[in-house]
């Protein structure tokens, strides 16, 4: 295992997160710290950091140095990007920071700072063969990155980030029709002509990271629910919802947007340029929806270290998958019985195909199946007495990467149901789930109890399963050795199918030759 520090040197924060590094190339975050130091004001004008800013960073960073000293972090890495790149004076503020802390720190270039930020948001959200659109609205600079699950194709750094732009033409609040006149021209011309260069024209989907996009997505999800965001990973906001947002920071004072629930105190003067770059690109790109993502440029250093130490991660290698790769990974940290869970897995997708006329559900249920059936057991981790129960609340306070709040409630409450009781009305982790979500649960559940039951003994006797629908579900079971155990802990286990589709259910014991 290996221990990290990353740190981030931004034009408006710098973030420290501290990794450990398994010899699989797996990694875990275990803290994150951040101070908002605006090291960029007025330094895009300047073209130098003022002493105030530079007094700011060093305390920042031998704060953060200190703290990852005295955890056991020996081993730092850290990058500066816009503000320090660009000032005239980001040399003589790197050379204080080795000298006063001992931390030497990168200056990256913006194409260099766009493809740690695609890094790190590849290995977060679910990406096809079709390449997608990826921003990262920082606070001196914006990086545009085209890219699908296996390579970026395309990068661009342009000279739009919120301080940036707050200090080139928002003088004044709320601003002028002249300033945001200026303000749009310039947004519209880098962002079209950035768009123009790409030989990829249309995107899958698009995507945003950075503090600036998750407060946005706060702010929006507060004023139409009244509850904070569960979840900012996949989170989504439409078009509609950032024009809105947009609209009502440009009409209001310093004093009215410090009033907006959400909005972070510290993003009062740039909140409203981010949104109008992100509104712009929206428009031009042609999408209507926008994907948040929480991971950026600190986690893309943690795996570029990772794929620079080891040729090729043994997980990805295994399993190409994101979701179910970090699903694995999830239940091997909690030491899952692996060979039982993943043949509970294939009887339960086979029960689930052979049904579906039954149900109805299609593959996103599938896929939530096939994740809850590996998970089922992983409460044995904190006991084997009501390990259900400990399932459910590993699941639900897990971070596992591709899957949204939504999706780790419905795959915990699977799971919590592959044994003992029905899902009940005073069960409140299942009704706190949408009426949909908790129809998905019981059929789901139905049939992973069946499925657990056909492995009752972990030694994988019965093979395969076939299913013919009728009055009564007839499953036969093809079996290689003595199964009655396996048949009897079925039919115990058949009761929420049973209530669920209101059939009954009958098993055969159909003997096969063991292909071993």
């Amino acid at each position: 295992m290996t221990k990290i520090a990353v740190i981030d040197i931004g034009t408006n924060s710098i973030h420290m997160v501290l990794a450990e590094v398994q010899p699989d190339g797996s990694y875990k975050i275990l803290d994150r710290f951040k101070d908002t130091a605006r090291l960029g004001n007025g330094a895009f004008e300047t073209q130098r950091l003022s002493s105030e800013a530079i007094g700011r960073g060093l305390d920042v960073l031998r704060q953060l140095v200190t703290l990852a000293r005295n955890k056991g972090y020996d081993r730092m890495i850290a990058v500066a990007t816009s503000a320090v790149r660009e000032a005239k004076n980001g040399g003589d503020f790197i050379d204080l920071v080795a000298k006063q802390t001992g931390l030497k720190v990168r200056v990256i270039s913006g194409n260099e700072e766009a493809r740690l930020i695609f890094l790190g948001v590849k290995n977060s959200v679910p990406m096809t063969e079709q390449p997608a659109l990826a921003v990262d609205v920082g606070g001196g600079s914006v990086e545009l990155m085209v890219g699908n699950r296996e390579q970026l194709f395309h990068v661009k750094s342009l000279k739009l980030g919120a301080i940036r732009l707050a200090d080139q033409f928002l003088k004044r609040t709320p601003p002028s029709d002249g300033m945001l006149r200026s303000l749009d021209d310039l947004v519209t011309t880098q962002l079209k002509t950035a768009l123009d260069s790409f030989k990829t024209k249309r995107f899958d989907s698009l995507i945003a990271t950075s503090g600036m996009a998750g407060n946005l997505a706060e702010v929006i999800h507060l004023k139409k629910t009244g509850r904070p965001l569960p979840q900012l990973n996949l989170a989504t906001v439409s078009l509609k919802d950032v024009k809105e947002i947009e609209l009502e920071l440009r009409r209001s004072t310093i004093k009215e947007r410090l009033a907006i629930p959400g909005l972070d105190v510290k993003r009062v003067d740039t909140l409203f340029p981010a949104a109008i770059v992100l509104r712009h690109l929206m428009e031009l790109s042609g999408r209507d929806e926008l994907v948040l993502c929480d991971k950026a440029i600190r986690e893309g250093m943690i795996y570029d270290y990772i794929v620079r130490h080891k040729e090729r991660l043994k997980a990805e290698a295994e399993i190409p998958d994101l979701r179910r790769r970090n699903v694995m990974a999830f239940a091997r940290r909690c030491q899952a019985p692996e060979v039982h869970s993943l043949h509970v897995a294939s009887l339960a997708l086979r029960l689930f195909d052979q049904t579906k006329r039954l149900h109805g559900l299609g593959n996103s249920e599938r896929d939530w199946l096939e994740y809850a059936a590996i998970l089922h057991d992983i409460g044995y981790h904190i006991n084997e007495r009501q390990h259900h129960k400990h399932a459910y609340y590993l699941i639900t306070h897990s971070d596992v990467g591709g899957l949204s709040a939504d999706e780790l409630q419905v795959i915990a409450n699977v799971a919590r149901y592959h044994r003992r009781a029905l899902p009940q009305a005073k069960h409140e982790g299942f009704t706190a789930l949408p009426a949909r979500f908790q129809r998905v649960v019981r059929v789901l559940s139905s049939l992973l109890r069946i499925a657990d039951g056909l492995d009752r003994t972990h030694f994988s006797v019965v093979r395969s399963v076939d299913v013919r629908v009728g009055a009564t579900v007839r499953i036969t079971a093809h079996v290689a050795g003595d199964a009655e155990l396996e048949a009897w802990a079925a039919r115990g286990r058949a009761d929420l199918f049973e209530r669920v589709f209101r059939r009954r259910v009958q098993f055969t014991l159909s003997p096969q030759e063991d292909a071993a």
